[in-house]
């Protein structure tokens, strides 16, 4: 008994500690902002670091999407190394290395998908004076819930008291109000009517980011104090993140035939997709060809994968000439289901297919693969970043040039 009541003793001396020392750490950095939401935290985290850095400011922020980085006050970057599956624990780690380099500001993508954690990273770890939540969408179903009334309240966890909390006007649902109300937290509900135009010079300079990211940001640029002129320089030198739409020209086929190869894997759920799709529609226009799409799934995003199918049920992918499904072994499951949408659909003969192949280099020889019509076209990766997704995207860099701006 002595024993164990020492060993508890220990324990919650060193807890103790380990609240004080983080909370002298959150002392030393006086603007913390936090980011949440289902979709576009890792880019509105960059681009908010981006122009507090142009405005002088120490900054380090964090990034925690496609690939896990440490952005630091030069605006280097490093990636954070994992042994093990992601912690908010983490955090402790981005205090110390904030305080290490003297910063005044913290820009935190949080990276928790259950209320539980989300709770802790917020109201223990980061304490952020403003929060901003990107959007509210329908994934993560195991841990989120399966309607947006029931996603806001697993968000809302996060509102700390005396935040404020940026949010699109549409997303600003009762639920959110009634636990601001609870915690002190003060809602301010974004629109495009009451954000500016953004100005054509900013939008050339970030021809894959997604409008709303860019008024998320400038809204909390200025309840920062940022002048606009430097928050929109700030922002247009931003470095996208690694899981941002991309775009490969590339010669791949047999005869070689130009293609257009466009990563929008990280969009994850067929609503986001859908945007990422509007989006390139203006970007690929005037590229000629087939446009076909690989959907990548993943056996541990079960709720994800149902999205899908129903997605491809509803006719998601009526604008595409052919549809692969790819991703784990399990995806093989799926070919008898496949066949039995493209029956019920009316999609032409191979319109729809399921390959078992992991090689990235055979799956785009063979989305490429076309004896009988114009040759070359756009394929577009959707579904997963994880796992093929990766895989496919780092294959493209190999073989495609980057098209940043000018896709004529």
């Amino acid at each position: 008994m002595i024993i164990i009541a020492a060993l508890l003793a220990l324990l919650f001396f060193y807890l103790l500690f380990e609240r004080l020392l983080i909370d002298r750490r959150l002392h030393r950095v006086k603007l913390r902002i936090a980011v949440t939401g289902t979709r576009g935290k890792s880019s509105v985290t960059r681009l908010i670091a981006a122009a507090l850095r142009e405005s002088g400011r120490r900054v380090v922020a964090k990034t925690t999407g496609s690939a896990a980085m440490v952005i630091l006050p030069d605006g280097s970057e490093q990636e954070i190394p994992r042994v093990g599956p992601p912690s908010i624990l983490e955090n402790r780690s981005i205090l110390r290395l904030a305080a290490r380099h003297k910063a005044d500001t913290l820009v935190s993508e949080m990276m928790s998908i259950t209320a539980e954690c989300l709770r802790v990273e917020a109201r223990k770890l980061l304490k952020p004076g403003l929060l901003i939540i990107t959007n509210v969408r329908l994934d993560h179903w195991e841990e989120q819930g399966r309607t947006r009334e029931e996603i806001v309240r697993s968000l809302a966890v996060a509102l700390c008291p005396d935040c404020t909390v940026l949010v699109p006007n549409e997303d600003a649902l009762p639920e959110l109000e009634r636990a601001a109300g609870r915690v002190g937290a003060k809602i301010t509900r974004l629109s495009a009517d009451n954000t500016p135009k953004i100005p054509d010079e900013v939008s050339a300079l970030l021809p894959m980011e997604f409008e709303d990211n860019i008024r998320l940001a400038l809204a909390a640029l200025e309840f920062c104090g940022v002048e606009r002129a430097v928050a929109w320089r700030g922002m247009a030198g931003a470095r996208p993140d690694a899981g941002g739409l991309k775009i490969f020209r590339a010669k791949i086929g047999s005869p070689p035939a130009p293609w257009l190869l466009v990563s929008a894997f990280a969009a994850n759920d067929p609503e986001s997709s859908r945007l990422a799709l509007t989006k390139l529609q203006g970007l690929t226009r005037s590229f000629p060809g087939k446009r076909r799409a690989i959907l990548n799934l993943r056996d541990d995003r079960g709720g994800r994968t149902v999205q899908w199918l129903d997605a491809l049920r509803a006719g998601f992918f009526s604008e595409f000439n052919r549809v692969v499904l790819v991703g784990s072994p399990a995806v093989a499951a799926l070919r008898r289901r496949a066949r039995r949408i493209g029956k019920r659909t009316r999609m032409p003969e191979r319109h729809i297919a399921v390959l078992s192949e992991r090689s990235p280099e055979k799956i785009t020889a063979a989305m490429a693969a076309d004896a009988d019509s114009v040759p070359g076209g756009v394929i577009i990766g959707l579904g997963n970043m994880g796992g093929l997704g990766r895989g496919l995207v780092e294959y493209w860099e190999q073989i495609g040039e980057r098209m940043e701006h000018d896709l004529a």
